[in-house]
């Protein structure tokens, strides 16, 4: 079997039917648009968090608690509003809520002396991995499909390990985590991006919205690591 009929028949089982590349096409370029445009409430959210520490009391299991009730009844209201006009708004209000909760560790961060640097670091090894992941979408031929339920895995582990971490507080467990976090959420990014372009998502704002917490994990683990090494300084 060819790789163009592996591509078309990975298509054909997920939506009764082929996808053309000009609707690949389409749906890649929106996704872009979109994730770029998420990424302004985020840091909107993180400065508004950060200025007004408002965020500073979520510790440990109330912080868990708000996170992750935020976090899946936002990601619930977008899949039921991914194909109305409701759809987009309520994405970005989602990111404007996760980088509110991102505004601890940021200004934990820019609490060391070398903190914006290291915010910066974090950013740049973020849009590093996006372009090395993209490049590699481009270029592999073979269907990557596989690979989701291993993921799927991989990031289960990771997240019951985090949820353990918030009570137990240990740095040693805090950086293997952060690490496993980097690493799952890198493969992710390359899955969710083959996916569009194989035609495996049609859905610009679903794709958006995998490809978003695929950076925020990446850029939260990155941010984590350089962290626990600048509060050795």
């Amino acid at each position: 079997m060819t790789d163009r009929s592996q591509t078309l028949t990975y298509a054909d089982a997920a939506h009764g039917g082929v996808v053309s590349a000009e609707q690949r096409h389409r749906v890649l370029r929106n996704t872009y648009w979109l994730l770029a445009l998420s990424l302004l409430p985020t840091v909107l959210g993180a400065w508004v968090g950060v200025s007004t520490g408002i965020t500073r009391g979520l510790s440990g299991g109330v912080g868990l608690a708000v996170f992750l009730a935020g976090a899946f009844g936002f990601m619930f209201a977008i899949e039921k509003t991914k194909n109305s006009a409701a759809g987009v708004p309520v994405l970005l209000a989602f990111t404007f809520f996760m980088g509110l909760m991102l505004s601890r560790m940021i200004a934990m961060v820019l609490g060391f002396k070398n903190g914006s640097e290291l915010v910066m670091t974090a950013m740049g090894g973020t849009a590093g991995v996006f372009f090395v992941m993209a490049s590699l979408a481009s270029m592999i031929k073979r269907d990557l499909s596989g690979m989701g339920k291993w993921l799927f895995v991989g990031a289960l582990v990771v997240f019951v390990g985090a949820i353990v971490n918030v009570f137990v507080g240990s740095t040693v467990g805090m950086m293997v985590i952060s690490t496993l976090v980097v690493g799952v959420f890198s493969l992710y990014m390359l899955y969710d991006l083959k996916r569009i372009i194989d035609g495996g998502e049609t859905n610009y704002i679903s794709a958006t919205l995998a490809l978003y917490l695929d950076l925020f994990n990446v850029f939260q683990g990155l941010l984590a690591l350089l962290g626990l090494g600048g509060s050795n300084d």
